[in-house]
C-alpha cells in the first residue's frame, strides 16, 4: 500500500485519490464533530475519543509500520503541542455554543490560512480562480454561522465567547493541517506518520477527561461513554487519515478547502441526528460551499 501510494505522488492519478480522499475527510469530519458535540459531555468524549485511537494506534506504531528516522521525533512533538492546543480550543467551543453555530465558523477561517501556510512553506500557488473559490465557499460557511447566530434560540449568554474561541480554533485547524502535511511528507512511509501522529495524539486528553469524569457529581455511565470513543477513534483515524494522505499526493491548499465542504454534512447531521432546524437560507448557504469547493477544483 505505501509503495503505491508512494508512486502516485505529483501525477494526474494520485490527484484524483487525493480529490476522493479529501471528500470522504469532510463527510467523516463531520460525523467526528458530532460526536464530539453529542450526547455525552464534549470533553469526555474527547478522552474517550484520544484513547480509543491511541489505543488501536499502538500495535500498527510498533509492529507494523517502519520504524520513524531520527528526525521525525521533533515534527511529532510539534504536532502534539499544536493538536493538544487544537483540542483544548475546540472543546470549550463546543461547552460555550451550539454545534451548527461553532462548527461552520471553525471550519470557515482554516481554508484561508492554510492556503496562506501552503504558499509559505511549500511554494503552492493558487489561480484567480481558485481564490475566488475560496471566497465563495467561505462566505457560504460563514453565513452558515452567521444564520445559526440570528435564528438560536439557546446559548446566547454565551454566544460571543463561543464565537472567539471557534475563531481561535480556526486558526489552529490551519496550523495543524499545514504542519501535519510537512511532518507526513518528511517521512518515507505515510503510514509511519499516520500510525505514530495517533498514538502520541491520544496520550493527554484521556487523562484529563478521567479526571473531569471523576469530579463529577452526576458522571455519566463509562460503557456508553466509551462506545462512542470506539466508534469516534474509527472515524479519526478514517478522517484525519484521509486528509493526511490527500496532503501528501497533491497540494495542500486544495485537500484542505474540499475538506471544509465538511459543514455541509454537519448541517445534514445536525439536523437528521441532533434535531437542529435546516431551513431552505441553509440549504442556499450549504449550495454556496459546494461551489466553492467546485470552483477551486476547476480553477486549478
Amino acid at each position: 500500500m505505501s509503495d503505491w501510494l508512494i508512486s502516485l505522488e505529483g501525477t494526474d492519478a494520485g490527484h484524483q485519490v487525493a480529490l476522493i480522499l479529501a471528500l470522504a475527510a469532510a463527510f467523516l469530519h463531520a460525523v467526528f464533530g458530532a460526536l464530539q458535540k453529542g450526547r455525552h459531555d464534549p470533553w469526555l468524549t474527547r478522552g474517550a475519543i484520544d484513547f480509543s485511537y491511541a489505543a488501536m494506534a499502538a500495535p500498527f506504531a510498533f509492529f507494523v509500520v517502519p520504524w520513524p528516522e531520527p528526525h521525525m521525533w521533533p515534527i511529532f512533538a510539534g504536532a502534539f503541542v499544536i493538536h493538544l492546543g487544537y483540542k483544548f480550543l475546540q472543546s470549550w467551543a463546543y461547552t460555550k455554543g451550539a454545534f451548527t453555530v461553532v462548527y461552520p465558523v471553525v471550519r470557515g477561517t482554516g481554508p484561508f490560512f492554510t492556503v496562506i501556510g501552503a504558499y509559505l512553506i511549500f511554494g503552492e500557488t493558487f489561480t484567480g480562480y481558485q481564490w475566488l473559490g475560496v471566497l465563495v465557499l467561505m462566505s457560504g460557511i460563514l453565513g452558515l454561522a452567521v444564520y445559526n447566530m440570528v435564528f438560536m434560540t439557546e446559548g446566547r449568554d454565551t454566544l460571543v465567547s463561543a464565537m472567539v474561541i471557534a475563531l481561535f480554533t480556526g486558526f489552529f485547524v490551519a496550523l495543524y493541517t499545514t504542519y501535519d502535511a510537512y511532518g507526513i511528507r518528511a517521512t518515507a512511509d505515510p503510514f509511519t506518520f499516520l500510525a505514530w501522529f495517533f498514538l502520541i495524539d491520544g496520550l493527554v486528553f484521556p487523562v484529563l477527561a478521567f479526571l473531569r469524569w471523576r469530579s463529577m457529581t452526576d458522571a455519566p455511565a463509562p460503557g456508553p461513554l466509551m462506545l462512542r470513543g470506539f466508534f469516534g477513534g474509527l472515524v479519526a483515524f478514517a478522517s484525519f487519515g484521509s486528509v493526511m494522505l490527500a496532503t501528501r499526493l497533491d497540494k495542500v491548499g486544495e485537500a484542505a478547502v474540499l475538506r471544509e465542504t465538511s459543514p455541509i454534512f454537519a448541517a445534514l447531521i445536525g439536523w437528521l441526528v441532533l434535531k437542529e432546524t435546516v431551513g431552505p437560507r441553509r440549504i442556499a448557504l450549504m449550495a454556496l460551499i459546494a461551489a466553492g469547493a467546485v470552483i477551486v477544483e476547476i480553477g486549478g
